[in-house]
């Protein structure tokens, strides 16, 4: 199974002015974000909005989105569904369409044992034909999966990595704990770790902005893995930090979305009760991209 690795941009669904989705707008969004280099793309994630879309709308974001990158870098798909009979058919769905990997996060409205967590993702996997990842994401969930049980899951056949979206020492200590399994990879899900997640040895990141400056991202991950140059790689990430304290700043997706439009690339609302980036957010984001030249890199002035 496909072992995923690198910067994998997490992409937001593109609307239309009255809230149904733009599916012809995946097409520039994911071409712009190929050609700067980047190593896959995350379909209907938590910045996706899979959480507002029926059954219907995730089924045809994914394979739109699977049709459109066309095996050129490989698709992971965000799969979970509060039955775990439903996130195995959404999965294999998936899979037959052409995704490389599914996302799935534990869960969490209803809480279950420590066991019944492992026992759910044993279950998707023993399933499922494609290599599933664990999206550990406490501060949405409000149930942090502490390392351990982390390492407990990664042992299950199938299993492949996880986005690990929470503090640098849970990372650090579950590279720590992982790193002899050749078929596991630890992501971030932060950008504010994304440089020393890589020194520690960790395979990548999967993230927001991606999206907007995805050529200097893809940058930062050859300056630490391919080049061992960490000085440069500093020096980059300094440089990228407005950015990645901008898009935090008011409600993910819409900010997202906002400096997409600011490249130049469709957008549109985020559907209620997920609120747009306000005017003054707009104009701030379009002077840190600026500022960082990616307005010229997308022709847009």
């Amino acid at each position: 199974m496909f072992k995923p690795h690198g910067m994998i941009a997490a992409i937001p669904t593109p609307m239309n002015a009255d809230g149904s989705i733009n599916y012809k707008g995946f097409e520039p969004i994911v071409e712009h974000l190929i050609e700067n280099g980047m190593h896959g793309l995350l379909v209907d994630g938590s910045c996706g909005e899979y959480s507002l879309k029926t059954m219907d709308e995730r089924k045809e974001t994914i394979k739109v989105v699977c049709e459109i990158v066309n095996g050129r870098i490989p698709v992971i798909a965000g799969t979970s569904c509060h039955r775990t009979e439903d996130t195995i058919k959404l999965t294999n769905y998936a899979a037959e369409i052409g995704a490389s990997n599914t996302l799935i996060i534990n869960p969490y409205y209803m809480h279950t044992s420590r066991q019944g967590i492992i026992d759910y993702y044993k279950t998707i996997a023993e399933n499922s034909s494609v290599g599933i990842l664990i999206y550990n994401y406490p501060g949405a969930t409000g149930i942090e999966l502490d390392p351990e049980l982390i390492y407990e899951i990664s042992q299950i056949e199938g299993v492949v990595g996880i986005k690990n979206t929470t503090d640098g020492q849970h990372t650090s200590k579950l590279i720590a704990l992982t790193k002899d399994n050749p078929n596991f990879s630890v992501l971030t899900g932060f950008e504010h770790l994304i440089l020393p997640t890589l020194a520690l040895g960790g395979q990548g990141a999967i993230g927001v902005v991606h999206n907007l400056a995805p050529k200097k991202i893809v940058e930062l991950y050859d300056l630490v893995v391919k080049e061992n140059n960490i000085k440069a790689a500093t020096e980059l990430n300094t440089k990228l930090l407005d950015l990645y304290n901008a898009i935090e700043e008011e409600v993910i997706p819409g900010t997202i979305k906002a400096g997409l439009e600011v490249l130049g690339l469709p957008g549109g609302p985020s559907r209620a009760p997920l609120v747009p980036a306000s005017d003054t957010y707009r104009k701030k984001i379009k002077k840190i991209l600026k500022e960082l030249g990616e307005l010229y890199v997308n022709n847009v002035g």
